[in-house]
């Protein structure tokens, strides 16, 4: 049977392709450590309970029709507070803020906002999904590399040789899949960059716009606060739209509530595409939403206690590897600076088990400690980098208790490879 060209090319996740063999084991009764997904386990970290309340009193009071097209008010405007409390960023509720269902439509909204075929995007590796919204659209996509010894994390000096003729610079702060973050330093000379190209542009030509995915930016830990394009470069708002929503902040991704704001001549095409789409967010957990919001008590207690709980799984994982590497095992991690990922390194491929096999790709190391040691990690290749060694760890769905308990397995099975 014909299928669209797209279709017949689009890429499976590898990422679906790991949970598969997860569940296969689950349900042959193995315990694994399941640090692949970036969701959570409600029965370790359930949604604030007054967001629970709220989301039954608004189905009780029949808030089951079509929402309007933006979002209920009510959302928009406390959402409007809240990145103004938290962020000091100043956006109108009418114009310049658009609710979906999660953020994933409204990623995929600015890429058909903003890209014809042949523009190029530029996003970093390993980032989340991009390589994916870029040949949707038949974009000309370029991943730019990273280095681990800038926590992987781009630089304006990564990003120079590729921002001339760009349509968009697609940028995540906590970022997906490293949990590392930008310093102010480092995004405002990415930022100086993109406004120096923006004023040498003409009229007639398209701007550089920067995607600013800051869904976990509630989720940073220690000194590392967060900082967006907006804040140090005023200058750029006309060409920032940021992704954010309460899916990881508050462990709610299946309640699918995301939000998006930025310029008002691109969220009004944005409305248009998500409209188009059907992708809105159910009107009653968008009332429950505008209702949580408003609650700053409850939103607060929620989130100093949330972050941590998620906070110590990762410092659980993080001293672990770090363990084995003072006893001499070649692994390594990057300090957890926010959202719910560790990044770990494995160098192990090339190695050869007990039976002969050569592991000769990161897959195949990590479908080798899945079955082996009953812990499951993504490596980087899922996210568009070619690097061998390293690794995502999410830690939503995996106690720390239940993390602890594998660390005498891993260590067992990497001390079998030769």
């Amino acid at each position: 049977m014909k299928l669209s060209s797209i279709a017949q090319t689009l890429e499976g996740s590898e990422i679906i392709k790991i949970a598969g063999e997860v569940n296969e084991m689950k349900a042959k009764g193995i315990a694994i450590a399941n640090l692949t997904i970036g969701d959570f386990d409600p029965n370790l970290f359930p949604i604030p309970q007054e967001l629970q309340d709220y989301i039954i009193e608004a189905y009780e009071d029949h808030q089951t029709n079509y929402p309007t097209g933006d979002g209920v008010l009510a959302l928009r405007q406390h959402v409007a507070k809240f990145v103004n409390h938290r962020q000091g960023l100043i956006y109108n509720e009418k114009t310049e803020i658009l609710i979906s269902g999660g953020s994933r439509p409204l990623i995929y909204a600015t890429y058909l906002a903003l890209i014809d075929a042949g523009d190029k995007v530029i996003y970093p590796a390993p980032s989340w999904n991009n390589n994916h919204y870029v040949h949707l659209l038949g974009a000309h996509g370029i991943a730019v590399p990273t280095l681990p010894e800038n926590n992987f994390m781009p630089t304006a000096a990564d990003l120079k040789p590729f921002i001339k003729g760009s349509t968009l610079l697609a940028l995540c702060s906590p970022l997906n899949p490293t949990g590392t973050m930008f310093s102010a330093e480092g995004l405002r000379e990415i930022c100086e960059m993109v406004l120096e190209e923006n004023q040498s542009r003409k009229a007639d030509e398209k701007p550089l716009y920067i995607l600013y995915d800051q869904i976990y930016s509630q989720l940073t830990f220690g000194n590392h606060k967060h900082i967006d394009p907006v804040t140090l470069l005023p200058e750029l708002r006309d060409y920032t739209i940021f992704i954010d929503g309460s899916s990881k902040c508050f462990a709610a991704t299946g309640v699918r509530v995301g939000w998006g704001f930025g310029p008002a001549n691109v969220i009004s095409k944005m409305k248009a595409i998500v409209g188009h789409m059907g992708a809105w967010a159910p009107k009653a957990e968008q009332v429950a939403s505008a209702k949580f919001l408003e609650n700053t008590k409850a939103v607060d207690t929620f989130l100093n206690n949330f972050k941590k709980e998620v906070k110590h799984s990762l410092d659980t994982l993080y001293d672990s590897i770090i363990d084995l590497k003072n006893e001499g095992f070649a692994v390594d991690a990057i300090e957890p600076m926010g959202a719910i990922y560790l990044t770990i390194k494995l160098d192990y491929v090339g190695k050869t088990t007990l039976d002969g096999e050569v592991l000769d790709t990161s897959a195949k190391l990590n479908f080798y400690i899945i079955q082996n040691a009953n812990m499951a990690l993504v490596p980087f290749s899922a996210f568009g980098t070619e690097d061998l060694c390293w690794y995502r760890a999410s830690v939503g769905a995996c106690s720390a208790k239940e993390i602890k308990s594998k660390i005498p397995q891993l260590k067992k099975v990497l001390s079998s490879l030769k």
